[in-house]
Order: C-alpha cells, then sequence, then structure tokens
C-alpha cells in the first residue's frame, strides 16, 4: 500500500450502503427528501450529495422499492414524499441478514487481529495499556487535587 493511500484511508463506507439506511427511515414513515437526508446527515453520512440522493430515490422507486406521491398539505409548493412498499420492506429484511452476517465476520476479524497483536507484539500492547494507565492515574490524580481545594 502506498503512503498516499494511507493518508487517504478508504473513503467512506461500500457503495450503495446509504441504501439500506434509507429504506429503514422509510418504513418508519413517510418522508419527504429534505428531511431523509437530514435524517442521515445525523446518522453520519456527512459528504451526503442532494442530487445523488434524489438520484438514489428515482431508481429505488424505478426498482419498486419506494414509492412517492405528492404532498400538497402545506403551504408553498408541493413536495415528494416517498414511503416503503411491500418489496422494499422484504428487500430491507434480507440486506438487514446480510449486514448481521457481515458483523459477525467483522467481530471475527477484530478478535484474530487482537489476538495476533497479543502474541505477536506483547510489548506494544503493553506499552499501549501502560499509557492509557498513566492517562488514567493522572485524571484521577488532577481530580483529586481539585476536590482538595
Amino acid at each position: 500500500m502506498t503512503e498516499e493511500k494511507e493518508s487517504i484511508g478508504f473513503g467512506g463506507p461500500p457503495k450503495n450502503f446509504l441504501v439500506p439506511f434509507v429504506l429503514l427511515l422509510l418504513q418508519r414513515m413517510p418522508i419527504h427528501g429534505y428531511e431523509l437526508m437530514q435524517k442521515l446527515t445525523e446518522m453520519g453520512f456527512q459528504a451526503l450529495d442532494q442530487g445523488n440522493l434524489y438520484r438514489m430515490l428515482r431508481q429505488l422507486e424505478k426498482d419498486k422499492y419506494v414509492r412517492s406521491e405528492w404532498d400538497t398539505s402545506s403551504s408553498g409548493p408541493a413536495k415528494r414524499l416517498y414511503s416503503l412498499t411491500d418489496i422494499g420492506e422484504a428487500y430491507l429484511q434480507t440486506y438487514a441478514q446480510e449486514l448481521e452476517r457481515y458483523q459477525k465476520m467483522l467481530g471475527q476479524f477484530f478478535s484474530m487481529y487482537t489476538n495476533m497483536l497479543n502474541l505477536y507484539m506483547p510489548s506494544y500492547r503493553a506499552e499501549g495499556d501502560k499509557e492509557k494507565s498513566n492517562k488514567s492515574n493522572q485524571r484521577r490524580n488532577s481530580n483529586e487535587s481539585e476536590g482538595e481545594e
């Protein structure tokens, strides 16, 4: 791996990772695209492009996972209200099962990774533990001295 790739990282979640989050939010209740975008941002999708989100919603509608209708109940221009279809519900359940399987695989990976670090680099691990312990003791001592004043 080159230094350039190491400093950049992986660049965010995998392709189509946004889809199950959109479907999950739509499962709760019908929602406008703008509100959907706000909720996704709150969930950690920071670099979300509004145009891409609406294109994805249109594709999900073509695939029959989502349906939309014009909401004219509020003042101002009409807005599309998106909701989940039965096909979308089934897809969400399947996707959730796959994510659960993937989560187990990740758990195995991190367990193996931690065991390898402990096995082949115990001094590295011990130094890290010492640093954490020292910082914890420093914080505790600082808090105790503040309480004495």
